[in-house]
């Protein structure tokens, strides 16, 4: 009798309805996913470039042109293009700026080298020839990018006004490129320029009014909060004052609904309060005497202790944003007190002017003047909320490319002249490699050039003759042409026309 083959048992490693897409299909069909995001980006680049209008599951609709945002709001679900989402928020945590150009550069790489994929081509050869290419790519990039002086302050700040203006002209703000650059270099040079923490320049968006209405408070500005019966009768401007930063509560405390106090007493229960009321005196005398004039609490300051300020002619503002609090201690010095008991002068902060003021439909405390600044505060007016929120993300964009240029001071040309440039010396490096990687280095040229490409398909112009042109200037030698949105050309000296990028690669 023939004895029975072995049962081999079934292994199941995965769980049932696992996608187990592997292979060459499915690197072509991450390509194509991560092609469609750029797709969708590709309109947003450049001087003339279009704002997306995205509207969430909730209604809220959002109006920007910024990479970094419109991808955030894409529920984007497919893994190889969510890896677009993190390059783009890489970007714009590190360099502020830049955020649609790395995704479109990133999808054209991937593009160029779909054929070789479909080919054949090890994955390997095109990553080692791309490893290659960027590494030629820095080299030229320390070896072009021009230094500024920054012992010339004229000089530096005129640079990163030029900066700041080559990050607004793709914005909605570019109208007033003039008029922001300005407050945005301002803002910048308030910091302490060894940090440079970005997050002590406060930004504050009150609807009405025209984009010139914004202001660049050089000390801090925050709305004026909830405040209780005898606000009014407090001083609304001080100059010179001492000003208190607390984290301490000042009002009666409620009982609690379940507290149960047994007196025998009429004058038990009076004896209660009298302490409750002593506690909150004594609180109150000891920060008179510290000679405070202007008194900041994170926890609620009551009607009782807002009352008793107001007589002694003493501003008080209660139920601080603890951020907002975080920078008035940065401009003004002293600390924040958890207590009242044994407060001394150099526990006090003191500012050159203190004065609550309307500003459109809001009321604002601004303290101005201030010794310690290493802060400052953006006020921004305009029409609509979207619209002020857009405002704010070009800022953002604008300050962090100026920080970056007070931290390096090397620049490039803008424009998709330092792309051009790029191509133009790994093309002809590439020439003389033999084998597969001069290809894919090939390749890697080619990608860079999408930057102008788009650039100029926004723009409306024809694009195969700008490039062309831009080709032949950087074949002989001209490395700062690049595309001009504005003149008949379509090409022009962007680094004579100031259009300047700050270069990271120092």
């Amino acid at each position: 009798m023939q004895r029975g083959l072995p049962m081999q048992p079934t292994v199941v490693l995965l769980k049932e309805g696992t996608d187990t897409s592997q292979g060459k299909p499915q690197l072509l069909s991450n390509i194509s996913a991560c092609l469609a995001i750029a797709e969708t980006l590709a309109s947003t680049l450049g001087p003339r470039g279009m704002d997306k209008l995205i509207v969430n599951e909730r209604g809220e609709a959002q109006i920007t042109n910024d990479g970094a945002t419109i991808l955030k709001l894409l529920d984007i679900v497919h893994p190889a293009a969510r890896t677009l989402v993190d390059i783009a928020r890489a970007q714009d945590a590190e360099v502020g700026d830049g955020t649609t150009s790395v995704v479109l550069l990133a999808a054209q790489l991937l593009k160029e080298v779909r054929g070789y994929i479909e080919e054949g081509v090890s994955p390997h050869i095109i990553m080692k020839g791309f490893r290659k290419a960027a590494e030629l790519a820095i080299e030229h990039i320390k070896s072009v990018q021009i230094t500024v002086d920054k012992s010339n302050p004229e000089q530096f700040r005129s640079l990163l006004l030029k900066c700041a203006s080559t990050s607004m002209s793709s914005k909605l703000i570019h109208s007033e490129k003039p008029f922001f650059s300005n407050m945005v270099v301002e803002a910048v040079q308030c910091l302490d320029q060894e940090d440079l923490n970005e997050n002590l320049i406060g930004v504050k968006k009150i609807p009405g009014g025209g984009m010139q209405d914004s202001l660049l408070v050089q000390g801090v500005a925050f709305k004026k909060t909830f405040t209780y019966a005898g606000a009014e009768q407090q001083p609304k401007a001080f100059r010179n004052p001492l000003i208190l930063s607390l984290n301490v509560e000042l009002e009666l405390k409620a009982e609690k609904d379940n507290a149960e106090v047994r007196v025998e007493h009429v004058s038990d229960y009076q004896a209660i309060v009298d302490a409750e009321w002593e506690i909150i005196y004594r609180k109150l005398e000891a920060i008179e005497k510290t000679g405070a004039k202007v008194v900041l609490s994170k926890l609620p300051i009551g009607d009782l202790a807002t009352q008793w300020f107001a007589d002694r002619d003493i501003f008080c503002a209660g139920r601080v944003a603890a951020d907002d609090l975080q920078r008035v201690v940065q401009a003004v010095g002293g600390s924040i007190q958890s207590t009242c008991s044994d407060i001394k002068r150099e526990h006090l902060g003191t500012c050159g002017y203190f004065e609550e003021r309307q500003i459109g439909g809001e009321r604002y405390n601004l303290f101005t003047e201030c010794p310690k600044a290493k802060t400052c505060t953006l006020i921004l007016r305009g029409g609509a909320e979207q619209f002020i929120e857009e405002v704010e993300r070009s800022l953002h964009d604008a300050i962090m490319v100026v920080k970056r240029a007070v931290k390096n001071g090397d620049i490039v040309a803008g424009g998709g002249a330092i792309e051009m440039d790029l191509s133009s010396r790994i093309r002809k490096h590439a020439l003389s490699i033999p084998g597969k990687l001069q290809l894919v280095m090939i390749a890697f040229a080619k990608a860079l050039e999408v930057i102008p490409r788009q650039i100029c398909d926004n723009a409306g112009l024809d694009t195969t003759d700008v490039l062309n042109k831009l080709r032949m200037k950087h074949a002989n030698g001209e490395q700062y042409y690049g595309v001009d949105v504005d003149g008949p050309e379509g090409i022009r000296n962007n680094l004579d026309a100031f259009v300047w990028e700050p270069s990271l690669c120092g």
